[in-house]
């Protein structure tokens, strides 16, 4: 169990520094109302999850613990829900109705297709 904690906990802190990475070159070089940065990362985890369970489906490509540091660990510290929820309620709070409604729907959506191309490729290979 410790193990596992240990190899979790090494793959949220390199997600996490991924995703404050992106955000602050968003942050620094996009001056918009629009959560730029969450947006990103949640696309883009999605799309690497997607990636790494259709590999975990395809067969024993990955070991449980890689499966587990890379899911769990770098996709869980790199895309945020928390933030992404943070980011929806100050664009509602600001009666940013029409970007609400775009970064709501588009994360969800863009999100999901991610992760089904995700997949699709490691299924394609």
């Amino acid at each position: 169990m410790i193990r596992s904690i240990l190899i979790v906990g090494l793959g949220g802190f390199i997600g996490t520094v991924f995703r404050f990475l992106i955000s602050r070159y968003f942050q620094l070089h996009l001056f918009s109302v629009f959560p730029w940065g969450t947006f990103t990362v949640n696309i883009i985890g999605s799309f690497i999850i997607g990636i790494l369970f259709g590999l975990s489906e395809k067969g024993d490509i990955l070991s449980s613990e890689w499966r587990l540091f890379l899911t769990v660990g770098i996709c869980g510290g790199f895309t945020t829900y928390s933030t992404f929820s943070n980011d929806a309620f100050i664009l509602l709070q600001n009666n940013e109705f029409i970007r609400f409604a775009t970064y709501s729907g588009l994360s969800f959506v863009l999100g999901l297709f991610a992760v089904y191309f995700g997949r699709l490729i490691i299924k394609a290979i």
